[in-house]
């Protein structure tokens, strides 16, 4: 089966460890933590209208998923607790997120080192007037 047709057998929010468990046989299975599904959300709000405008999401890392819906026969759209709820995870892009895992949670955690920027939405720094 290529990657394009690949469609999970199963689908289970796991509350307690905010994980998402994508299943597409007995031997390959994923765990996919609500923060990474939230920092890479297919919506135009985090990856952009374009090829380099994507915004950096920062201080995600206590984001839970509060709700999955399906969309047709093709994608699942996820809610999260911080509102977030736009992207469409079509199965293509859900299943290249769980192969991918490793080298895109290492490209993220670069971008946001040479960002200045952290996981922890404590963290943040709120800048007022000049």
């Amino acid at each position: 089966m290529n990657q394009a047709a690949k469609r999970p057998t199963g689908i289970e929010l796991h509350k307690r460890s905010a994980t998402l468990e994508l299943r597409y046989s007995d031997e390959e299975k994923y765990h996919l933590p609500a923060e990474y599904l939230r920092v890479f959300s297919p919506s135009a709000e985090v990856r952009g209208h374009g090829r380099d405008d994507g915004v950096l999401q920062t201080g995600k890392i206590d984001v839970k998923i509060t709700g999955i819906i399906p969309v047709g026969h093709y994608a699942i759209q996820l809610v999260f607790d911080d509102g977030h709820d736009s992207g469409l995870y079509a199965w293509e892009y859900l299943y290249a997120l769980c192969i991918n895992q490793k080298s895109n949670w290492q490209d993220y955690l670069q971008s946001l080192h040479e960002a200045g920027a952290t996981r922890d939405p404590a963290a943040q720094v709120v800048r007022l007037g000049n």
